[in-house]
């Protein structure tokens, strides 16, 4: 168990590499047995074949037929023998009687001697192969018939000793074994060179580090409250947790997918894809305002891909427009008052100054113009807190020195509450009065209606406009034009983007009659 222990602790790449090792080690060493044995086989294999073509050769040649019919056969077969013995590299060529008397042999004390060794059925017409061992040694022989008119009328037997066949497979072992440690030095060669790779990709780590680590990781990843996404070099996914799959609604086959490929707002994309850090930054994805931050990860000084976060803060951030809504109303307010005063002062003086005609002209001429806008709102709008909002931002714009113009009508709405309304308004009625600044014509115009199951609501300015590049992203992201991307600033759009989606409309940017630019709003109602 200690040893077994110790292995576990050791690198992945080592034992990776001690198990390539013992592995390559094992088959070359296999193999060159394998080897080894199939030539020993082929070696006696082809000896044998080669013993029984030469006695067949011998035995068919008319020579050895003409020279038992002599009466010294073994004048004239000596000395050819022997030459068919050289030439076809066996050992020994002999030819014999029927009574195993040798005619030829190599060596010359044996002709006249009986022959040793078997014949099996080679007296009877058929071919017989053995190893046995004779005069010269083991060897591997062959007895072959040599008829006439179809009669054995005597034998032929060549060898080939054991020897020599030796010597031959020494040889074919040889280059077995060198191929075999040939192939031995490429595979550690490889298994080496994996390894390296194993331990630069691991870190040096082994099996139990990276179960450990694996396990931590993913508890830590699928635990925290943020949304986390890492990407490669490439763009892909590599790494999300259960909370950005949630923020994202991201599919389930995220992993290894393009960024670009998810469905993403641009700006959101390329905040993911930057090559530089951003924080806090905020994005609108589908109905919810997220906080987005994005850096770069690296290791070991490469950049590997990016780390991005994602947190929700859809409530927070429609409480904080609400809220400077509210403070835009309180500042409507405060300059209603101010006006007013400026006018009780006014009123004050003249009737000091002995002219109460004039100051009872000036106070009548004022009320009627503030009755006729509240009356224009409030017939208008019969939700007070609109008609309010609507009030408020007036008096705002006399202040500005914006003529604002109020049209159509905006009849009680079912199924959108009051304060959605409010922010609708308000954000964009900011938004035109900001587009004002310096501009040499400060018109802005307000259009209210009820259409067959929507509420449309449209705000024209006479600011410079947006281009086609500013108003494809306007509605991408919190965008700005107040601010560089990144201040957190470009809530009041976002807000007004969620709203929409929220209530099953949309928010259309374009060109305004007044030459600046017009954000349409529509909105579903729950009542035609």
């Amino acid at each position: 168990m200690p040893r077994l222990r110790l292995l576990r602790d050791r690198p992945v790449a080592r034992q990776v590499l001690l198990l390539q090792v013992g592995t390559v080690l094992m088959l070359v060493v296999t193999g060159i047995l394998m080897a080894s044995y199939d030539a020993r086989r082929d070696s006696r294999s082809r000896a044998t074949q080669r013993a029984v073509a030469v006695a067949q050769t011998v035995a068919d040649a008319p020579t050895v037929r003409t020279a038992l019919a002599s009466p010294d056969p073994t004048a004239l077969l000596q000395p050819w023998t022997e030459e068919v013995r050289r030439d076809t590299d066996t050992d020994f060529v002999v030819v014999m009687d029927l009574d195993r008397i040798r005619f030829t042999h190599p060596d010359p004390d044996q002709i006249g001697q009986r022959f040793v060794g078997d014949l099996g059925r080679a007296p009877d017409g058929e071919v017989f192969t053995q190893e046995y061992t004779g005069t010269l040694g083991p060897s591997v022989r062959s007895v072959v018939p040599v008829q006439r008119d179809g009669e054995v009328v005597a034998l032929v037997s060549v060898g080939i000793t054991v020897s020599d066949i030796n010597r031959g497979l020494r040889r074919d072992i040889t280059v077995v074994v060198l191929c075999g440690v040939l192939i031995l030095g490429l595979g550690l060669a490889g298994a080496w060179l994996l390894g390296r790779r194993l331990h630069r990709v691991t870190h040096g780590m082994g099996e139990q580090e990276l179960a450990r680590m694996y396990e931590y990781y993913s508890a830590v990843l699928h635990s925290v409250r943020e949304g986390l996404l890492l990407l490669d070099g490439e763009g892909r996914v590599q790494l999300v947790n259960d909370e950005a799959r949630r923020l994202l609604d991201l599919p389930d086959d995220v992993l290894g997918r393009p960024v670009e490929g998810l469905g993403l707002a641009p700006g959101l994309v390329a905040a993911a894809r930057g090559r530089t850090a951003e924080s806090d930054d905020l994005y609108l994805a589908g109905e919810r305002l997220l906080v987005v931050s994005s850096a770069p990860a690296r290791w070991e000084g490469r950049e590997v891909g990016a780390v991005v976060t994602l947190r929700d803060h859809t409530e927070l951030r429609s409480v904080t427009g609400e809220l400077e809504v509210v403070r835009r109303l309180t500042e409507s307010l405060r300059s209603q008052n101010h006006e007013a005063a400026n006018r009780l002062h006014t009123v004050v003086s003249l009737i000091e100054m002995g002219r109460p005609a004039d100051a009872v002209a000036f106070a009548t001429d004022e009320l009627q113009v503030a009755q006729l806008l509240t009356d224009q709102v409030v017939d208008a709008v019969d939700d007070p807190v609109v008609a309010a909002v609507l009030l408020g931002k007036s008096a705002e714009a006399a202040e500005l020195g914006v003529e604002l113009r109020i049209e159509g009508a905006l009849p009680a709405v079912d199924g959108i509450a009051s304060r959605d309304l409010v922010t609708v308004l308000g954000n964009l009625l900011d938004n035109a009065y900001d587009a004002l600044a310096g501009a040499p014509s400060r018109q802005v115009r307000v259009h209210l209606a009820r259409e067959v199951g929507q509420l449309r609501i449209t705000v024209d300015d006479s600011g410079p406009g947006l281009d086609e590049d500013a108003a494809t992203r306007a509605l991408n992201r919190g965008w700005t034009t107040k601010a560089e991307p990144g201040t957190g600033r470009g809530l009041g759009l976002a807000l007004v983007v969620q709203l929409a989606r929220r209530h099953g409309g949309e928010v259309q940017v374009g060109r305004s009659p007044l030459g600046g630019a017009r954000f349409t709003v529509t909105m579903r109602t729950a009542a035609p």
